[in-house]
C-alpha cells in the first residue's frame, strides 16, 4: 500500500515536471503553477443545499448576519493580492459576518467545484479596469479552494510595462477551465492627454470606436464580464467619427459639455455592438456588471476621504436616485435597449444595490500603500468581503443556464 502511494506521488510529481519541462520548450511566456493546498476539495454544508428559484430576483434583498465564515483567508489563497489583503493590515474582520439575502429566495455560498464544473473546458474573461480586477482576484481565491492553478503571463502588445498592460491567464488544468483578465479603462478608445512629458488625467475618449486590446481576444472566449464607471469621472473630451464633438467637466465655452452618463451610455452601446458583431464568437455569453460605488467620506481619494464604517448601511441612509445610481441605471438601459435587436445572448449582474450598503467593505487605510502612502482606498475591495457576493450570483446564473436575466 506504502508503495502504491509512492509510485502515485511520484507519478505527479513527474507530470508537474514534464509540464514545466513543455512549456519552457514551446513557449517564452513565463509559467508558474501554484499548488494550492492538500488537494481537498471544498463540499458545501447542508444548509447550502437550499434550490434556488429561478424567477428570483437575485440582487434585490438585504444584507443579514451569517457567522459562517468566509469561503477563504489570506492563509488559503496564496495569491491574494496585498493591495486588499485587509486582514493582514489590521482591518477588524467583522465585516465578513454579513451575507446577501435576496428578498424571495435564498443565495447559495460559493461552490468551487459547482462552479468549475459548470465552466469546464471553457474560457471566462473580464473585461475591465481595476474593480474588474478585483472581482477577478475574487474569483480565482474562491476557485483555489478546490483546484490546482496554473498561472500563464502574456504581455499584450502595449506600451509600457504597467501592470494593466498584462494579461494573466489562470488555468484550472483538472477543468481544462481558463479565466483572463481584458484590461479596458473605458471599453473605447482612449488616450491620456500629456503635458511635458507628464499624464494630466484628462483623456481624448473616441465613443464610436472601441477599444481593441480587449476585444480582440473575444473570439477566444465563451463567458464574458464587462464593466467601467470610475473612469469617467474626469475631464474627458468627446471623439465621434475623428471629431471632437464636446467634454464632460472640462467646463470650456467653446465645446458641448455633456453629462457623464452620455459617454457610459456611448461607450457601452460600442462595446455591445462590438461583442455582437464578432463573426467568430458563436455562443458568446456576455454579462454587463453594474456599477459598483466608492464610499469616500469627508473628502476624495485624493483630499483625505476615509471609510471607517464597521457594518452594512441602513436602506433608508442610501439614495437610490444618486450619481451612483445613475451610472447603473445608464448601464442598465443601454443594455436592454440594445436586448431588442440582439444575435447573442446579453445579460446583467446588477451589483449596485447590493455594494450601495457596503461601506465596510473597503480597503479604507488597511492596505499595502507604500506606493500610495497617506491615501485610503474606498473603492476596492476587501478579499474575503462583500465582492465575494459578485461571484455567489454569477455563480447563481451559471446554475439557471443563463435563462433571461
Amino acid at each position: 500500500m506504502g508503495s502504491m502511494k509512492t509510485r502515485s506521488f511520484l507519478s505527479l510529481i513527474v507530470s508537474f515536471s514534464v509540464l514545466l519541462f513543455l512549456s519552457s520548450l514551446f513557449s517564452s511566456n513565463p509559467l508558474t503553477v501554484i499548488y494550492n493546498g492538500s488537494f481537498k476539495l471544498w463540499h458545501p454544508s447542508a444548509g447550502d443545499q437550499t434550490v434556488i428559484n429561478d424567477d428570483c430576483d437575485l440582487f434585490e434583498g438585504k444584507w443579514v448576519r451569517d457567522h459562517g465564515g468566509p469561503a477563504y483567508t489570506n492563509r488559503s489563497c496564496r495569491i491574494l493580492p496585498e493591495s486588499q489583503n485587509c486582514d493582514k493590515y489590521g482591518k477588524d474582520q467583522d465585516f465578513v459576518n454579513w451575507r446577501w439575502k435576496p428578498a424571495e429566495c435564498d443565495l447559495r455560498r460559493f461552490d468551487p467545484v459547482a462552479f468549475l464544473e459548470a465552466v469546464r473546458g471553457k474560457t471566462m474573461a473580464f473585461a475591465s479596469d481595476s474593480v474588474g480586477r478585483n472581482q477577478k482576484d475574487s474569483l480565482v481565491c474562491l476557485l483555489s479552494q478546490a483546484s490546482i492553478c496554473i498561472i500563464v503571463e502574456y504581455p499584450l502588445n502595449l506600451k509600457g510595462d504597467k501592470e494593466e498592460n498584462q494579461i494573466t491567464n489562470w488555468y484550472f488544468q483538472s477543468y481544462d477551465f481558463t479565466l483572463m483578465l481584458l484590461w479596458t479603462r473605458f471599453l473605447v478608445q482612449e488616450q491620456e492627454r500629456v503635458v511635458n512629458g507628464t499624464g494630466t488625467g484628462d483623456f481624448d475618449l473616441h465613443l464610436d470606436r472601441v477599444d481593441t486590446n480587449w476585444t480582440e481576444k473575444l473570439p477566444l472566449v465563451n463567458y464574458l464580464i464587462i464593466s467601467s464607471g470610475h473612469w469617467f469621472f474626469r475631464n474627458l473630451y468627446l471623439y465621434e467619427n475623428g471629431k471632437i464633438i464636446g467634454c464632460v467637466y472640462c467646463g470650456q465655452a467653446n465645446l458641448t459639455n455633456y453629462d457623464f452618463t452620455y459617454a457610459i451610455r456611448r461607450a457601452f452601446r460600442t462595446a455591445l455592438q462590438s461583442i455582437d458583431r464578432c463573426e467568430e464568437c458563436e455562443g458568446l455569453v456576455t454579462l454587463v456588471r453594474t456599477f459598483a460605488p466608492a464610499h469616500f467620506e469627508h473628502g476624495a481619494w485624493n483630499t483625505g476621504g476615509y471609510c471607517n464604517r464597521t457594518g452594512p448601511l441602513n436602506e433608508t441612509a442610501v439614495r437610490l436616485s444618486g450619481t451612483d445610481w445613475e451610472v447603473r441605471n445608464a448601464q442598465v438601459e443601454e443594455l436592454e435597449s440594445f436586448r431588442m435587436e440582439k444575435t447573442k445572448w446579453f445579460g446583467v449582474l446588477d451589483v449596485t444595490k447590493s455594494m450601495l450598503l457596503r461601506a465596510d467593505g473597503h480597503p479604507g487605510s488597511h492596505w499595502n500603500n507604500d506606493w500610495n502612502r497617506g491615501f485610503n482606498d474606498c473603492l476596492h475591495w476587501c478579499l474575503p468581503g462583500p465582492i465575494d457576493t459578485w461571484n455567489e450570483m454569477l455563480l447563481a446564473l451559471l446554475r439557471r443556464g443563463f435563462s433571461d436575466v
